[in-house]
């Protein structure tokens, strides 16, 4: 027991470094991806806090090598869902009761060990498994997980600090309880920290999760785990399986102490999770929270007097970094005619020099998409584009997947703004581009508003502040994160909370203090310190 208050350390965002040529951290990274390259690892599951081994072997490789066997994970059934709940159900008292400052320094020391000794290790399996540039690995894997753990202890303690105020002769106090039951969080492949955090935000304020993560994305979840472990966490606190999706699904959607639902994926996959949760309404102890980040349709807006140069660069990292496998890569834009001839100039060139490859050539800014399933989607469109009218391929176009799924970086102009590729999400190195008449501003904000059911981030360009104002007006709800002067990707926890509203999700900002509220259930607590001896109010005499 203590008898003193604690206060958590004021977090700071983790330095990105830069891997330059000669740098310490690039020999360390690149010698940690070969020595993973030359093992064949063998990832069990973890339930309980024991390795779990099956036997069915499901084969792992570098999406941009897909001919290379980085090893196997366990794959598990409906018998490995109904353990791990058991086990996050046995793991609920004591981890409940624990302090929540112990709580939070697993998590604290887990985030020094991926910033310190792990660094090296948690990039490697990012770069090998998900084919990220050391860059984009960096950003994601390490310096992002890292401020979510550090943020999400800062904010645990603002949450429990907030308390009512008491009248004479009465404490009142809020105890913030977990949820009564279990969380399940699916996890995406596309981003190494938002799989950490779905399961870890939870659990730090007292809950216990069953973590299922994107089978292309096993390989990082593992190395998560591992360092959860080593840093001190429980066994049962967190279960990480390898299942189908809707084979646990059957089980935790039916399961009565089913509690919350932690995701990050397609608008389709989370309608239809949402849609099995209420039909089960009745059968829960609770009703479950459902925290949700789907999907995205994002857009660039120029105002004629944006700077081109400007925009063009925006364009090209927004659309083009990690292949445009972000829910927020820039994916449509909308520039004037004004300004088209100097931003399709500079864009187009500088698209042209990117070079494609192996993210373990640091020189690659561009690499393979995630796997066979999404390299056979996005050439779809491609081939669409080519096979029909209305739309030109200025730049890109070319794809191959003989020794891995690498698709161009890839413009397309079209004549509709309502053109098939600046609709539909499509979650590649595609950028599709709307040219409008200088005088039409006005009126193509409004396009950008209506054309997508998505609404997660989106961006304007101009110098002119009253064209800012006026986008920001009109596109009220086009955005959960919306970017003035620069691109819309790259939020930065503690800066720019992150989620969008409408198809694109819960919008319950993910790196904020405002996701962590979700995972309490609040008690009020009233004490009378002297409590009447008498019936009869002073109004009855």
């Amino acid at each position: 027991m203590s008898n003193a208050t604690f206060a958590i350390p004021i977090p700071v965002n983790e330095p990105i470094l830069n891997y330059s040529p000669g740098s310490r951290e690039k020999e360390a990274v690149l010698s940690e991806v070969a020595r993973l390259r030359s093992l064949k690892a063998d990832l069990p599951m973890i339930i309980n806090g024991r390795e779990v081994r099956t036997g069915d072997l499901q084969g792992m490789s570098p999406p941009y090598d897909h001919r290379h066997l980085l090893g196997h994970y366990h794959k598990g059934t409906s018998d490995h869902v109904r353990a791990a709940i058991d086990a996050a159900q046995e793991a609920k008292k004591g981890w409940c009761a624990m302090s929540w400052y112990d709580r939070a320094a697993i998590f604290l020391k887990a985030a020094d060990l991926i910033a310190g000794p792990r660094r090296a290790y948690m990039n490697a399996a990012t770069m090998l498994a998900q084919s990220k540039n050391v860059y984009q690995s960096e950003i994601d894997a390490v310096a992002e997980l890292v401020d979510f753990l550090r943020y999400n202890a800062y904010y645990a303690e603002e949450i429990y600090s907030i308390q009512p105020e008491s009248s004479e002769g009465v404490w009142n106090s809020l105890e913030y309880r977990p949820l009564e039951g279990f969380i399940f969080a699916i996890t995406p492949f596309n981003f190494t920290a938002i799989s950490g955090n779905l399961p870890c935000a939870p659990a730090m304020m007292g809950n216990t999760v069953v973590w299922k993560p994107a089978e292309s994305q096993i390989y990082s979840a593992y190395v998560v785990m591992e360092i959860l472990i080593e840093a001190g966490l429980p066994p049962g606190v967190i279960n990480l399986i390898y299942t189908d999706g809707p084979e646990a699904g059957d089980v935790i959607f039916k399961h009565r102490d089913f509690a919350g639902l932690h995701f990050t994926g397609s608008t389709g996959v989370f309608q239809h999770l949402w849609k099995t949760i209420g039909e089960n309404i009745a059968s829960y102890r609770s009703y479950p929270r459902i925290v949700g980040e789907t999907g995205g349709k994002d857009f660039v807006v120029a105002h004629p007097s944006a700077d081109g140069d400007q925009v063009a660069v925006a364009l090209l990292r927004g659309a083009f970094e990690f292949q445009g496998q972000k829910c927020s890569a820039a994916s449509r834009a909308y520039i004037p005619k004004s300004l088209w001839g100097k931003v399709k100039d500079r864009l187009v060139a500088e698209t042209k020099e990117l070079k494609m490859g192996s993210p373990e050539d640091f020189s690659n800014f561009v690499n393979a998409v995630i796997d066979e399933k999404a390299f056979d989607k996005i050439a779809g469109y491609i081939d669409y584009i080519k096979n029909n009218g209305g739309a030109t391929i200025l730049s890109g176009g070319g794809f191959d997947k003989s020794t891995g799924y690498f698709i161009e970086p890839t413009i397309v102009q079209v004549e509709d703004p309502k053109y098939r590729t600046m609709c539909e999400e499509i979650f590649g190195p595609i950028l599709s581009i709307y040219v409008y008449d200088d005088e039409e501003y006005s009126d193509i904000l409004k396009v950008v508003d209506e054309t997508s059911p998505y609404a997660l981030t989106g961006s304007i360009f101009a110098r002119d502040r009253a064209a800012v104002i006026e986008a920001k007006d009109v596109l009220y709800h086009a955005a959960g994160n919306f970017y003035i002067n620069d691109k819309p990707t790259g939020a930065v926890v503690g800066q720019q909370p992150f989620g969008g509203a409408r198809g694109s999700g819960t919008n319950d900002k993910a790196g904020s203090i405002l996701n962590l509220f979700r995972w309490v259930s609040p008690r009020t607590i009233k004490e009378n310190l002297n409590a009447p001896r008498d019936y009869r109010y002073p109004f009855l005499g």
